[in-house]
């Protein structure tokens, strides 16, 4: 019995391993402008949706997005141009204008 669930947990390490090779997870933060919770909501909802992403956090008072993602899976460049397109300004893309100006009043920082 001893031998099952060391041979068990033997094997479990090994897979965890593994699936932890593969990836390259990197954390980086960057401004991305808007004003309520409601961009707040937006912001991270479109990293979140990107593949790849893990985790991502908007602060809006500093205005800074913390964000992990699998750098495998998604790029960086992605993640901004994501972003841009619901409608929020980042430190690498302008959101379109049209997209901006459908944003209600209260989520317009420009």
């Amino acid at each position: 019995m001893k031998t099952k669930i060391l041979n068990l947990t033997i094997a479990l390490f090994l897979m965890a391993s593994f699936s932890a090779l593969g990836q390259e997870l990197k954390t980086e933060k960057f401004k991305v402008y808007g004003s309520c919770g409601m961009c707040e909501n937006r912001i991270e909802k479109a990293a979140s949706d990107l593949g790849g992403v893990t985790s991502a956090d908007w602060n809006k008072e500093t205005k800074v997005l913390e964000i992990s993602f699998d750098s495998e899976k998604v790029k960086i460049e992605d993640i901004h141009k994501a972003i841009a397109k619901v409608g929020h300004d980042t430190e690498k893309e302008k959101a379109d204008d049209n997209v901006y100006n459908a944003l209600p009043g209260c989520c317009q920082y420009r």
